[in-house]
């Protein structure tokens, strides 16, 4: 089920701030990233969990990795010099993706909920909020990989954390506003947010179930996106302005 687009006639205000961040995640993969191509770029800013784990920059030799779901072998990068601070890892990760297709589903996420929550928290609050629930979601992340032992020297990059949490404020605000989805990514209707989000959040905690029982190797970060999810959906009600308290939409 893929969301194509929402109501909107309730919105009162252009959602500037969704708007620059999409240009920036836009601008970030052209520009920085070479429309995703410049692969050593990745492996020196993305993040790294042992890197924010430790506080120190680690450089290592490309390495032979094993898909654990297929037991091939293939080749990656070693980690090339973080030339900041490792910890704007963080937020530098939060704008930089892996392919064409991975910035165009967060984008089109992003553009879809963003407006509404946007809408509801203001400008500033909207990019704080959106801020946080990425910090948030890299930290969900983090913890699984230290938990788990996996993952801790493998870079992850992405808005999806960040979306998760704006999703989730989404849900809690908007639960009942009618979303444009594609079922099977071919039959377009038109179904609830409950339905359409819901449906995306049991997809997350089935498929981090199954990377948990290790029956996974898609190297999605799952534990990000529930973090996110969760950060959003339990905590919108703390960012809203006081005047924008009662505004709940069935």
């Amino acid at each position: 089920m893929l969301p194509i687009g929402d109501d909107n006639s309730y919105r009162l205000r252009p959602p500037l701030v969704t708007w620059l961040l999409i240009a920036a995640n836009v601008l970030v993969f052209i520009f920085f990233q070479g429309f995703g191509t410049d692969v050593r770029v990745v492996y020196s800013h993305a993040l790294v969990p042992q890197e924010i784990m430790s506080g120190t920059d680690l450089v290592s030799q490309d390495r032979t990795v094993i898909d654990r779901s297929t037991g091939s072998r293939y080749q990656v990068p070693g980690l090339g010099e973080t030339p900041v601070p490792v910890y704007l890892t963080i937020l530098i990760a939060m704008f930089m993706h892996g392919g064409l297709l991975h910035i165009a589903g967060n984008m089109l996420f992003l553009s879809i909920f963003g407006d509404n929550v946007e809408d509801s928290l203001g400008h500033l609050r909207f990019l704080l909020f959106y801020l946080c629930a990425g910090v948030l979601a890299s930290a969900a992340h983090i913890i699984l990989c230290v938990i788990t032992g996996d993952g801790l020297l493998t870079p992850s990059l992405g808005a999806s954390g960040a979306i998760s949490g704006v999703m989730g404020a989404y849900l809690m605000l908007f639960p009942g506003n009618r979303v444009r989805v594609l079922v099977f990514n071919i039959i377009p209707t038109t179904v609830s947010a409950i339905v359409a989000i819901g449906f995306w959040f049991v997809f997350q905690i089935i498929n981090g179930l199954g990377y948990l029982g290790g029956t996974r190797g898609d190297g999605i970060a799952y534990a990000a996106h529930i973090g996110g999810f969760l950060f959003g959906f339990l905590g919108i009600r703390s960012w809203l302005p006081v005047r924008r308290k009662h505004r709940y939409y069935f």
